[in-house]
């Protein structure tokens, strides 16, 4: 996998073969709802979180792999902003080209852990059209519960334990994007109504995972940043903030409107490329080491 270049050409022709028309600026013209865009009615066994291992390697064409966890909220609320990420995912994608060309994306649908059937949904590691093609094929439960928040941290669980990336021996770390509405979740549950993260990913794993005790894992691999879409009103603005900002610097956790979110991406993945100069190895703990629930 992460063979291959995103290539405008590519992403015309295959916008066209879906029956859309892609726009001068490279955005997929028209109108859509959430339900045309994604069409899945239950999780693509492409995107079964059970048992995986996600790599990123270096390789001739891209030896200088720079990994993203792109993880978009598939719960009731966000399904516009996933919208509007696919319809400006050639935006995205021709823009960090320009000064990324080794920009290797997974997509991750992020549900609720203690109230969906399918709360993580993860790819492969891709560099061409198929991230495309992985993201149309998010399956949106539109669930979640009334506890508040939704289970971001899915995303750095599955960044932590179930990717390899060829970057850390170059002393990178890989880069984790959640796209959400609601506030940090505090603790991911062992087991839930449906399912749990036990019965989610297959893992074997004794207690909830407590969100200080991932964050100080998985920042060791990746750098970790949050948008906050911003729509409709909400009445936990400051505590949805709160939440996240107790692990996130100011910069990495940032408010974002629909139109800005494509704009957001591309700046996180070109600083962290510019800013991350380090060429010593970076210390993982690996898998003997890694903190036992």
């Amino acid at each position: 996998m992460g063979c291959g270049s995103w290539t405008s050409k590519s992403f015309t022709s295959y916008a066209n073969s879906r029956g859309m028309d892609v726009s001068t600026s490279g955005a997929i013209l028209g109108n859509y709802s959430n339900q045309e865009i994604f069409k899945s009615r239950s999780i693509n066994p492409a995107l079964s979180p059970v048992n995986i291992m996600r790599e990123c390697c270096d390789n001739d064409e891209h030896p200088n792999t720079v990994p993203v966890v792109l993880g978009l909220d598939v719960t009731g609320s966000m399904g516009d902003a996933a919208v509007e990420i696919a319809k400006k995912l050639n935006v995205i994608m021709t823009k960090l080209y320009e000064k990324v060309t080794d920009v290797e994306f997974m997509i991750m649908g992020i549900g609720d852990l203690s109230y969906d059937d399918c709360p993580i949904q993860i790819s492969q590691f891709e560099s061409d059209i198929r991230i495309a093609e992985q993201l149309d094929k998010l399956y949106f439960e539109f669930g979640g519960g009334g506890n508040g928040f939704e289970s971001y941290t899915v995303a750095w669980y599955m960044g932590s334990r179930h990717t390899k990336l060829d970057c850390l021996s170059r002393g990178k770390k890989g880069i984790i994007i959640t796209i959400g509405d609601e506030q940090l979740n505090p603790y991911l549950p062992l087991r839930g109504r449906y399912c749990g993260l036990e019965d989610a990913t297959g893992d074997k794993l004794q207690a909830d995972i407590e969100t200080k005790d991932l964050y100080e894992e998985t920042s060791k691999k990746f750098n970790i940043y949050h948008l906050d879409v911003q729509h409709g009103r909400r009445w936990d603005e400051d505590e949805i903030e709160t939440s996240f900002k107790k692990y996130l610097k100011d910069d990495h956790f940032r408010r974002v409107s629909m139109d800005s979110i494509a704009n957001e991406i591309v700046d996180i993945v070109v600083s962290e490329v510019e800013n991350n100069k380090t060429e010593e190895p970076v210390v993982t703990s690996g898998n003997s080491e890694e903190i036992t629930w």
